[in-house]
């Protein structure tokens, strides 16, 4: 039986992503950026769900089910707004807009992969968050890539559409591999 590493995410759209982009540019000169593996640009998404491993057959009714979670959600704004890190292992950008919605999408997705019959982790408030970089060693000081990011405040953009991930971890043992991440199904928001 085949198992796929799936999660669910909203994905910002390019604009936004090459706004960001350009912002987080000069934090790869700062000294602390070298003990950094930063997430490569084609990845960039906020998680709502993560799901790990799913038995591939049971797919159609995830996607189903995620399909009426995408429905019963109207379309919603939002935008990359600030900077944070959890300790010194990673740093995020966080977001701004429409978060009850946002939260509720996520709370939505969590309970169809449960419904499917996947195993979640324990249930947590959700905190958006996109993922710049992580730390190559066990700690890095992350304050100022913080400080340079914190006032980031990105243009706004219409949320209209819940995805579901693939994540294919790096197997080649090529230092530096990222993983590679494919959308397997995606359903338009509030229809």
């Amino acid at each position: 039986m085949s198992r796929l590493r799936l999660f669910v995410a909203v994905l910002p759209p390019a604009p936004a992503v090459e706004e960001l982009r350009r912002a987080a540019a000069p934090l790869h000169a700062l000294p602390e950026a070298e003990g950094l593996r930063w997430t490569d640009v084609s990845g960039w998404h906020y998680t709502l769900a993560f799901l790990g491993p799913v038995d591939e057959e049971l797919l159609p009714e995830l996607e189903e089910r995620l399909a009426r979670a995408a429905h019963r959600t109207d379309p919603f704004p939002l935008r990359i707004h600030g900077a944070g890190r959890f300790g010194g292992r990673a740093l995020w950008v966080g977001a701004a807009g429409a978060l009850d919605t946002l939260r509720l999408l996520a709370e939505r997705a969590d309970a169809a992969a449960r419904r499917t019959g996947i195993p979640m982790d324990e249930h947590r408030r959700y905190h958006p968050h996109l993922t710049l970089a992580r730390s190559r060693r066990a700690e890095v000081d992350l304050r100022p890539c913080v400080e340079a990011l914190g006032s980031f405040e990105g243009t706004g953009w219409e949320v209209g559409e819940l995805a579901l991930v693939r994540s294919d971890l790096p197997v080649s043992g090529v230092p530096g591999e990222r993983p590679g991440y494919e959308v397997v199904a995606s359903w338009s928001l509030g229809h």
